[in-house]
């Protein structure tokens, strides 16, 4: 652990790095080797190994029972789910999305010839700002696409009163939100449909994959026609559809995942706590508070208090990556910055931009504790020696 006393050691001074091992964000939760490589061979020995196999079947309906919905449509991963979801709900003209998101929340929109119109968030939570949506609509409005971002729900009361006043759909991209809870509900059943995401670096892994739940019956029927070229039958053609289905390695992956699911959450809670603990009195910084029993804890999520003499974010991540803490900015710029979108109008979004300027992820997830106290160690030291170590990292002499 790295100590006041020999802070001058960082490798920002020309020290050798604090971890000798990378330390980084969305580093994958592995589950049990032996549990994943038994199914792998059950699929070699059945030879099947895609076209919803028996285990992405058992996956569907371990899920659907897990977040207490009628049904779950296992895709191949979230963004092609999120695609799938819009062409089935059948979605046009504008949809209501915040630019304080994954770029993929917004190109999935673009990419089905649906136009992103773009909301600032909260600055308390970073979610969709229900007040700022309703000012959104239009008579182009079709639909919200809500985002719980860290796995905090994303106003879904508010949402659906919004949508439910202006007949407009509903939906949540959920890829933060696996094991998370609202209100005594598992995030998985509010709004039209969710879509999760299982990529490697979420708290639920499928190495690649996602899911689309919802309990609209007719809506499911529609999701399973898309997501395999649109095929009823044998040589049965009734919808326009594509590939995004689920492979049996991915669903073996996941499936052992769920064998696993309380120990994963323990870990990440523990993480998260320490975290809380150890950063709770340090000056510049604001770790966003999460409920440890309705929220995955995957996200270790700050805002730096940019002040004069201060260091910026920027040069926060600058520091943990010299000393191998591979620590990111999200999101940064918004969406509505990004070279795809930002010649297009949109309306006023200051919290978005201050965020995308402020807010640092730490690792997380089943960290050694020594690990998070050193982590910790690092970003107070560079808060308090902010001076010094700005001096430093601009060539300055220290």
């Amino acid at each position: 652990m790295i100590s006041k006393s020999d802070w001058r050691d960082l490798a920002v001074f020309g020290g050798s790095p604090a971890f000798a091992e990378p330390q980084h964000v969305g580093r994958p939760n592995l589950g049990d080797r032996e549990a994943f490589l038994r199914r792998v061979g059950d699929a070699f020995d059945r030879a099947r190994l895609t076209n919803d196999g028996p285990f992405v079947l058992e996956l569907e309906s371990s899920l659907a029972a897990e977040f207490g919905v009628r049904n779950c449509v296992a895709v191949c991963n979230g963004t092609v789910g999120l695609e799938i979801a819009i062409k089935a709900l059948d979605l046009r003209g504008e949809v209501i999305v915040p630019s304080f998101t994954f770029a993929a929340t917004a190109h999935a929109l673009e990419w089905m010839g649906v136009t992103p119109v773009f909301c600032d968030v909260e600055p308390e939570t970073h979610n969709l700002d229900p007040a700022r949506v309703e000012a959104l609509v239009t008579a182009r409005t079709t639909a919200i696409l809500g985002v719980h971002l860290w796995g905090q729900a994303c106003s879904p009361e508010r949402l659906a009163e919004i949508a439910l006043r202006h007949d407009l759909r509903l939906v949540y991209d959920a890829a933060h939100a696996f094991a998370c809870d609202h209100g005594g509900r598992r995030i998985g059943g509010f709004g039209d449909a969710e879509v999760f995401s299982f990529h490697a670096t979420k708290f639920f892994n499928s190495f690649e994959g996602g899911a689309i739940t919802t309990d609209d019956d007719e809506l499911a029927g529609r999701l399973r026609l898309m997501r395999n070229f649109g095929f009823a039958g044998l040589d049965q053609v009734i919808e326009i559809g594509t590939n995004g289905k689920m492979n049996e390695i991915s669903a073996a992956m996941a499936l052992t995942q769920l064998d696993g699911l309380g120990a994963l959450l323990a870990a990440n809670r523990r993480t998260y706590l320490q975290y809380q603990d150890r950063l709770a009195d340090v000056p510049g910084l604001r770790l966003i508070p999460l409920d440890p029993t309705a929220n995955n804890c995957q996200y270790i999520v700050a805002e730096i208090d940019v002040r004069p003499g201060g260091l910026t974010r920027d040069a926060i991540v600058e520091i943990l990556r010299r000393e191998n803490v591979l620590a990111r900015r999200y999101f940064c710029p918004g969406i509505h910055r990004s070279a795809p979108y930002r010649k297009r109008s949109h309306a006023p979004l200051p919290v978005t931009e201050r965020l995308a300027e402020t807010v640092l992820v730490l690792p997380g997830g089943a960290l050694d504790p020594t690990a998070v106290d050193g982590i910790c160690s690092l970003v107070e030291l560079a808060l308090r020696n902010a001076e010094a170590i700005e001096a430093a990292l601009s060539g300055g002499m220290v």
